[in-house]
C-alpha cells in the first residue's frame, strides 16, 4: 500500500473541530494493556510515535488519566510529545479509576468527576480539555454525571461532553441533558452488540468512536489468530488483517472514527496506511457477521 495521511480516511465533527476519521489511541504506547498494567513502554519510542502520528495527519489523540503501566502514563508522554496541542484534539475519560498497583475501583459519586477532570488538565498540562468522555460502569442512570461534566464545560475546564460504553437508552437520556461530541463503544467485527447505538449516533450526526476495533483486550494490534474471512479480504486486498479490521470500521459509517493503538512503530505507520483502503460493498457484508442496522 502507497503511504498516505490520515485524512485519506474522510473527516468528521468531533466537538468544535473536524478531525481526520483515523486518530490514535494513547493506552498502548504506555505498555499498558487493557485490564492490566503491561510491561512499560520505552518512552523515547511513545514520544517519537505520537509526533510521527501527528506528522503524518493524525489530530485527534485519545486518552484517560487511567492509562499508565508502572512506570509509563498515556497523559504525561502526549504532554510531552504534543504540548502545546497545535490542530490536535485530545479526548479523555473519566468515571473508571485505578490505584497505583493497577486496581480498579467502583463507580464514582458524580461529584468526584470534577476532580478527575481536574487530575487529567494537571496531567496534559492544559487549561481545557477539548473532550471529556463519561465512561459508564454498566447499566445505569447517567444524566447525573453527564451533568456535572456539562457544568465545567460551562466553566470553560471542559469543551465537549461524550460518554463511553453505553447502552441506547443510557445514550439518550444522555443526549436529553444536553449535546453530545461522541460515543465510544466497544464495537468489532468479533463484538457487535452497539449496533444500536451506531445507528442512533448516525442518526444524531454524533461521532461514534469504538473501542478495541482492532485487537481485543488480550493481543496486540496486527497479531494474534485472524477469523477466516478477514485473512480471505486481506489476501484479496494486498493488506494486512490489522488494515482490513480499521477499513471496516471506517465504512460503518462516515460518522465513525477510528482510534487503533500500538506500542510499534511498524504497526503505527501500517495503520495509518489503512486510512486509504477500500473495501468493496461486498467485501464489507462478507466481514460483517450480522448486517450493521439490524437489531
Amino acid at each position: 500500500m502507497t503511504a498516505v495521511g490520515a485524512d485519506a480516511a474522510g473527516r468528521f465533527r468531533l466537538g468544535d473541530r473536524d478531525v481526520a476519521r483515523l486518530g490514535l489511541g494513547a493506552m498502548r504506547l504506555t505498555g499498558s494493556r487493557p485490564f492490566s498494567m503491561g510491561e512499560p513502554s520505552d518512552r523515547t519510542t511513545s514520544i517519537a510515535m505520537l509526533r510521527r502520528a501527528v506528522e503524518r495527519g493524525v489530530d485527534h489523540v485519545d486518552t484517560a488519566a487511567f492509562y499508565f503501566s508502572q512506570t509509563r502514563s498515556a497523559n504525561e508522554i502526549i504532554n510531552a510529545a504534543l504540548s502545546p496541542y497545535d490542530g490536535v484534539t485530545v479526548v479523555t475519560k473519566v468515571g473508571p479509576h485505578r490505584g497505583l498497583d493497577g486496581s480498579w475501583f467502583g463507580a464514582p459519586a458524580p461529584g468526584n468527576l470534577r476532580g478527575q477532570v481536574e487530575e487529567n488538565l494537571r496531567q496534559l498540562g492544559r487549561d481545557r480539555i477539548d473532550v471529556v468522555n463519561y465512561r459508564t460502569y454498566g447499566p445505569g442512570p447517567v444524566a447525573e454525571h453527564v451533568g456535572v461534566l456539562h457544568d465545567l464545560v460551562a466553566e470553560g475546564l471542559v469543551g465537549h461532553v461524550g460518554i463511553s460504553n453505553v447502552t441506547l437508552e443510557q445514550l439518550e437520556e444522555a443526549f436529553a441533558v444536553g449535546p453530545l461530541a461522541c460515543v465510544q463503544n466497544r464495537f468489532s467485527l468479533d463484538s457487535d452488540h452497539s449496533r444500536d447505538v451506531l445507528r442512533r449516533c448516525g442518526e444524531l450526526g454524533v461521532a461514534f468512536v469504538p473501542f478495541f476495533a482492532i485487537a481485543g483486550p488480550g493481543r496486540e494490534a496486527g497479531t494474534g489468530t485472524e477469523v477466516d474471512v478477514v485473512a480471505e479480504v486481506a489476501a484479496e486486498v494486498g493488506a494486512a488483517p490489522a488494515q482490513v479490521r480499521i477499513a471496516w470500521t471506517l465504512a460503518l459509517g462516515d460518522h465513525v472514527l477510528a482510534i487503533p493503538g500500538t506500542s510499534r512503530p511498524d504497526h503505527l505507520e501500517a495503520n495509518i496506511d489503512a486510512a486509504a483502503l477500500r473495501l468493496s460493498d461486498e467485501q464489507v457484508a462478507r466481514l460483517t457477521p450480522t448486517p450493521v442496522g439490524q437489531a
